[in-house]
């Protein structure tokens, strides 16, 4: 698995690269999660500073990745810094694009997908359902086909998301007929994978304004794929 690598850094924020592989937080003892890496690397920062803790530094989470996914992500270094970009994700001040291989090709090189969709938090897993099921939330992205690869039955293609929904391209992408390479929740092709597998989605390209200065932030990642 490769290391995270910080993109961006102020007193304000932090933006960072997630591989594939890493959670953003995890509950389980002995694993290594993003927030922790972040966190030991502003406590490295203090020490160099002469600055001896007597609490952990703070930082929060603004939003997340799957574990299997790799791509792009900002955090807030202070409480004011994390209020006001909460405010940015709730009001659709975030501009989000993702890159994914699927399985499958479209018909269309561009379009919207719409969908509700519930979240089954036993199976930690989301469907497709009906506008009036209990805990329904609508979900929307745009998409564009990159490439299309047909003797292999696979399309690379870019994802823009309009809502932020659990596992929202993943579920999309399978109701589209089309699931992710890899998605082995998901893509019944990949079923038979158990426990954390690489799936070809990235999230490349990021953009916000930053919540002290009020400039407006964009980056960008080059997307690499497992073995495909």
């Amino acid at each position: 698995m490769k290391q995270p690598s910080i993109l961006f850094e102020d007193k304000d924020i932090l933006v960072c690269f997630k591989p594939a592989g890493m959670p953003v937080q995890t509950k389980s003892l002995g694993s290594m999660d993003l927030e922790h890496y972040l966190k030991n690397h502003l406590l490295r920062q203090m020490r160099k500073e002469g600055i001896s803790p007597k609490q952990p530094p703070y930082l929060a989470i603004i939003h997340r990745l799957d574990q299997p996914v790799s791509g792009i992500l900002v955090f807030a270094k202070t409480p004011d810094a994390a209020k006001k970009l909460n405010s940015q994700m709730q009001s659709d001040g975030f501009t989000k694009e993702y890159e994914a291989i699927t399985c499958g090709l479209f018909r269309k090189t561009s379009g919207t997908i719409i969908n509700y969709l519930v979240k089954d938090g036993r199976t930690n897993t989301s469907s497709i359902c009906q506008k009036d099921t209990p805990g329904a939330k609508q979900a929307e992205l745009s998409y564009h086909v990159v490439n299309s690869f047909p003797e292999k039955k696979l399309t690379q293609v870019r994802i823009r998301l309009k809502t932020g929904r659990h596992h929202q391209i993943r579920v999309q992408m399978a109701g589209n007929q089309t699931p992710l390479w890899g998605d082995n929740k998901y893509n019944p092709e990949f079923s038979d994978k158990k426990g954390y597998f690489p799936i070809a989605l990235c999230a490349r390209h990021l953009e916000f304004v930053h919540p002290a200065t009020g400039e407006k932030l964009s980056y960008e990642i080059a997307c690499e794929w497992p073995q495909i």
